[in-house]
């Protein structure tokens, strides 16, 4: 009694077990089948028991399992899930599922019969699908290797951008990507990354030269991510090519250079001669100062001096401008109301001109470089105040946010900007009009102070003032780059 109590309590748990159970007889017919399994293939106990288990597989492997079931039967030995023995199961309905397979064994000689463990791994191989479907449409190489930096699987972006075909990756040393003089340390810090894995994002200084299939080396940018499995780890690598990002720097570092460097010789060379000029025209007139000049040669004195007053200033608003493209990374709480009230201090408005300043409450303060975004603001007050047309009007700024932007739109109630002139507004030398002061500098340099540090400068479409409309986006978050 207490042994029938015994398997009936064996056979209660193996019958409630969630993983498919069956038990074939040496002659290949299933003489058991559990709840699990009759889910799984949608049979009923009664149209299992007593089959051939080749009527649970497609008709296309029934007979190359009748001869691998008979070769494990003559030497049976048990075969733990996930040992490769993956197939395909054949479903009451008519539809394949793919299955896990483990083996073992009851009983002894003739009367031996094989129990199967079976588990439907339809969901584990959607995933599996997915997840290859996202790594290989990703825009950037993603490489997997093992503990001892053996490859184990790559995305096609990651083959074509290092030129190598489909498969030909797998199973090598991931130093074959690596150029052969850096190859050694490379497996050193492969080692250590192993012996204290962790999370290392895009950007964070892991740039490397590559190896490319055809020998020429090209600059990545690498992100890698420890995966745990078992007692050690697997490693992730996300790869972009950044050649191309590398040369833009290169050619806009270049250009920042020469700019400066044209603009300190230029300034240089013509400097001497203006003031050489300046000079010679002191002297003609302390030499002809007894003698009672006709006016039109008293005004030509005056024009020419005028003309080389202008033109050092106009090598003054060179030099600013080349100055204007370095990055100011000292950073400051910046609170946008404070910001313009102090601006009214230094702007030189005439009494009739209103300037009024509207805040958004949810505008909140923020750390930024102060003086490259003073300098800004007072640029466009100044040319807001400077093309009002008259000594009456009014100048609005309003702070608004706009996602990581403080957001700061400087209206006023002049003229405005007319359409022929907006295309070229933000250029060097470009003035409104003819009667305009100055060289035509000022919002070009507003607009490379501003780009430089991250921001946009757009000259919109007027509002309420119906004059000009300038809107200066600021980096209220600051992004990585801008602040290194």
């Amino acid at each position: 009694m207490p042994a029938n109590t015994g398997n009936l309590n064996l056979a209660s748990i193996v019958d409630a077990a969630p993983i498919g159970v069956l038990v074939i007889s040496k002659d290949g017919l299933i003489t058991y089948v559990n709840d699990a399994l009759v889910n799984m293939f949608g049979y009923s106990k009664a149209d299992m028991v007593g089959k051939p288990v080749e009527m649970l597989l497609p008709d296309d492997i029934q007979a190359r399992h009748i001869l691998f079931r008979n070769q494990y039967l003559d030497q049976p030995t048990p075969r733990a899930m996930g040992l490769g023995r993956e197939l395909k199961a054949q479903h009451a309905r008519g539809h394949n599922f793919p299955i896990e397979i483990g083996l073992g064994v009851i009983g002894e000689g003739d009367a031996a019969q094989a129990m199967a463990f079976v588990s439907d791994i339809s969901v584990r191989k959607k995933l599996e699908h997915r997840f290859r479907h996202v790594v290989e449409s990703m825009p950037f190489g993603v490489l997997m290797s093992d503990v001892n930096g053996q490859i184990m699987m790559v995305n096609e972006q990651l083959n074509l951008m290092f030129g190598y075909e489909p498969g030909a990756l797998i199973g090598q040393k991931l130093e074959i990507l690596l150029p052969e003089r850096n190859r050694k340390i490379h497996v050193n810090h492969r080692h250590e990354f192993q012996e204290a894995p962790s999370v290392r994002a895009m950007g964070s200084g892991r740039d490397l030269l590559a190896l490319h299939k055809n020998g020429k080396e090209f600059p990545v940018e690498i992100a890698l991510t420890p995966i745990r499995e078992e007692d050690s780890y697997i490693t992730l690598a996300a790869i972009t090519d950044i050649s191309m990002r590398k040369n833009l720097e290169n050619t806009l570092r270049q250009t920042n250079a020469n700019l400066e460097e044209f603009t300190y010789v230029a300034s240089h060379d013509l400097r001497s001669p203006l003031r050489g000029i300046a000079d010679l025209l002191v002297w003609i007139r302390e030499d002809l100062e007894p003698i009672d000049l006709p006016d039109s040669i008293q005004k030509n004195f005056d024009r020419i001096q005028l003309r080389v007053e202008r033109a050092e200033r106009m090598i003054d608003d060179l030099l600013i401008y080349a100055r204007a493209g370095t990055i100011d990374k000292q950073l400051s709480t910046i609170k946008p109301l404070e910001i313009l009230e102090g601006l009214l201090l230094l702007v030189n408005a005439p009494e009739g001109i209103n300037i009024t300043f509207d805040v958004s409450p949810d505008v909140a303060v923020f750390e930024s470089p102060r003086v490259p975004l003073q300098t800004c603001l007072r640029n466009l007050l100044d040319n807001a105040i400077k093309h009002m047309g008259s000594d009456t009007g009014e100048i609005r700024v309003s702070v608004r946010n706009d996602g990581r932007y403080c957001v700061f739109h400087i209206e006023d109630s002049g003229p405005g900007i007319a359409d022929n002139a907006k295309p070229r507004i933000f250029r060097m030398f470009h003035r409104a009009t003819t009667k305009s002061e100055g060289h035509g500098i000022g919002l070009a340099v507003t607009k490379r102070i501003v780009t430089c540090h991250g921001g946009k400068i757009e000259l919109q479409d007027s509002r309420d003032l119906a004059g000009a409309h300038f809107a200066l986006y600021w980096p209220s978050v600051l992004l990585k780059e801008i602040e290194e």
